[in-house]
């Protein structure tokens, strides 16, 4: 059996007019996308869409792919960007909507999006709990933890210091518990010395 492949060889091959090469990149990467992407916005639908937009971007940007980091790393960045777009819909929704009652009347309707932080906060439901995790913390956790990238690549996927995806992956980890009703102690930080002790 031959060596698959390998995804840059695929993106050199469309950009020469191969289109057949971007139909076995989709393949290979959609599940992994969308994996991604329901995991960051949590629904199937939104992900979905999101993945969708995000092979609809890479086959207009392929030509903006230089090699300088894997073709996964720049597709990952590409993802997190639909699913920022997503999540920047999502805030400009209206938190409630206008109903016309049976009787002509008008009534207010329930937020577009529901709330589940009272459910998660009694429940161990991890998928449930991760949407309630702030996205930027959200985002570096799914990359770090369930994506399993290297705190590098998320940098790079990021464009954010290795610091602050450090941070973002622990601050996430500590909301992700929080929701889950796991209580989380913080080590102790040393205190600086008071200037009458030094």
């Amino acid at each position: 059996m031959s060596e698959p492949v390998p995804d840059e060889e695929l993106v050199r091959r469309f950009l020469a007019g191969d289109a057949g090469s971007f139909t076995v990149l989709v393949q290979r990467h959609q599940v992994r996308v969308y994996s991604l992407c329901v995991r960051v916005l949590g629904g199937a639908d939104e992900a979905a869409d999101a993945t969708q937009d995000t092979f609809l971007a890479i086959f207009r940007k392929m030509a903006q792919y230089r090699g300088e980091a894997a073709f996964t790393t720049w597709m990952h960045r590409v993802t997190v960007n639909a699913c920022y777009d997503v999540l920047r819909k999502r805030r400009r929704q209206p938190l409630l909507r206008s109903v016309v009652a049976d009787d002509g009347s008008l009534a207010e309707a329930a937020p577009p999006v529901a709330d589940h932080a009272d459910e998660v906060a009694g429940t161990r439901d991890a998928a449930l709990a991760l949407a309630t995790v702030p996205e930027e913390f959200r985002v570096a956790l799914v990359l770090a933890d369930i994506e399993d990238l290297p705190y590098e690549e998320i940098a790079r996927v990021l464009d954010v210091p290795v610091g602050t995806v450090k941070s973002r992956v622990h601050r996430g980890r500590l909301a992700l518990a929080r929701a889950m009703g796991i209580t989380v102690r913080e080590p102790d930080r040393p205190s600086r010395p008071s200037q009458e002790q030094a």
